[in-house]
C-alpha cells in the first residue's frame, strides 16, 4: 500500500522472520541431532552443529533397509489414495449442500455438523471394521477410517463454494443445457482448486502421519506402514537399552545410538510432508486472500 508506514513494514517482515526462525530451528537441531555420535550428545547434549559428526542412526535403520523401503511404499500408496479419493468424497458431499436446491439440505448438514461433535468411540469402530467388514490386516483398514469422513472439511469446502460462486453462473451454464456433472467438471473445480488443494495437503498429512489404525487393525509386519515400523523400530531400541546387563552397559550403550534413532526416525518420518509442503504454499495464500478483498 501507498499509504503503509516504512516502519510498520520493516516491523512486519522482522516479526516474520523472527517467527519463520523459530520454526525454522528445531528441525535444524533436529537433523543435527540425528548426525551426532551417540556418546557426544550423552557428554556434551544436543547442538546445532554436529560435536562429532556420524552417520550410525541412519546405518542403524538401513540395516533394515528392505523393511523400510517397503513401509515407505505403503504409505505413500495410502497417503495418494486416500487423499485423492478423501478430497473427491468431500467435494461430492460439500457441492450438494452449497445448493440451495439440494433436498434435505438442512437435515444433511446437520448429520454432518453432528459428526464433528460426537463419534462412537473406539470399540464400536474396530468392532465395524475389523469384524463386520472383515479389513483387519489389510490395506484397506489404514485408508477407509479415514475417508468416512472429516465433516470440518466438507463445512469448509461448502462455505467455500457457497462463496465462491455466483447462483448466477449456475444458471447461465443451466441454461446453455450444462448437466450437474458438467458443472461439477468445468466450472466448480476450476474454481475450487485452492481449497481442495489446502484440504488435500491437510488430508495427506494425516494418513501420513497416522499410526493408530496401524497399531488399531495390523499385526501383519509385512503391512506396517512407515510411521508403525519407525514406532516398532524405536520400541525394539528402547528395550535394548532398558534391558542391558549391568556388566556390557557401557560399550553397549555406545554402540547403540538410541537418542540419535530417535532423531533420525523423526527426520525419516517428516521429511516428505516437509518436502511436498512448499508445492502447497501458493494454494494456501490463494485461501488466505479469499474474501478478503471486495471485487
Amino acid at each position: 500500500m501507498k499509504n503503509e508506514s516504512p516502519v510498520l513494514t520493516w516491523f512486519s517482515f522482522i516479526t516474520l522472520l523472527l517467527f519463520s526462525i523459530a520454526c525454522i530451528m528445531p528441525f535444524i537441531l533436529l537433523i543435527s541431532a540425528s548426525l551426532t555420535d551417540q556418546s557426544s550428545i550423552i557428554v556434551d547434549g544436543y547442538s546445532f552443529v554436529p560435536n562429532v559428526f556420524s552417520t550410525s542412526a541412519y546405518e542403524f535403520l538401513m540395516s533394515r533397509g528392505s523393511d523400510i523401503f517397503r513401509a515407505y511404499g505403503i504409505s505413500v500408496f495410502i497417503t495418494v489414495f486416500g487423499t485423492v479419493v478423501g478430497v473427491a468424497i468431500t467435494l461430492l458431499i460439500a457441492y450438494p449442500l452449497s445448493r440451495k436446491v439440494t433436498p434435505h439440505r438442512s437435515l444433511i448438514l446437520f448429520i454432518v455438523f453432528f459428526s464433528i461433535l460426537f463419534n462412537g468411540g473406539l470399540v464400536p469402530t474396530y468392532l465395524i471394521y475389523a469384524q463386520f467388514l472383515e479389513m483387519k490386516n489389510t490395506i484397506w483398514a489404514l485408508i477407509i477410517p479415514g475417508l468416512l469422513t472429516n465433516g470440518y472439511y466438507i463445512m469448509l469446502m461448502r462455505v467455500f463454494l457457497q462463496g465462491s460462486m455466483e447462483p448466477a453462473l449456475i444458471e447461465s451454464a443451466e441454461l446453455d443445457g450444462a448437466n450437474e456433472y458438467r458443472i461439477l467438471w468445468h466450472i466448480v473445480i476450476p474454481l475450487s482448486t485452492s481449497v481442495m488443494a489446502t484440504i488435500g495437503l491437510f488430508t495427506a498429512i494425516m494418513y501420513w502421519n497416522d499410526w493408530t489404525n496401524g497399531m488399531v487393525y495390523i499385526t501383519d509386519p509385512s503391512l506396517f506402514s512407515i510411521q508403525n515400523l519407525l514406532q516398532r523400530i524405536m520400541q525394539d531400541v528402547q528395550f535394548i537399552v532398558t534391558n542391558l546387563d549391568s556388566s556390557n552397559a557401557g560399550s553397549a550403550l555406545q554402540e547403540m545410538p538410541s537418542d540419535t534413532v530417535k532423531m533420525a526416525i523423526a527426520v525419516i518420518g517428516s521429511l516428505p510432508i516437509l518436502l511436498a509442503y512448499p508445492f502447497f504454499q501458493k494454494y494456501f495464500i490463494k485461501g488466505i486472500m479469499f474474501g478478503a478483498v471486495k471485487g
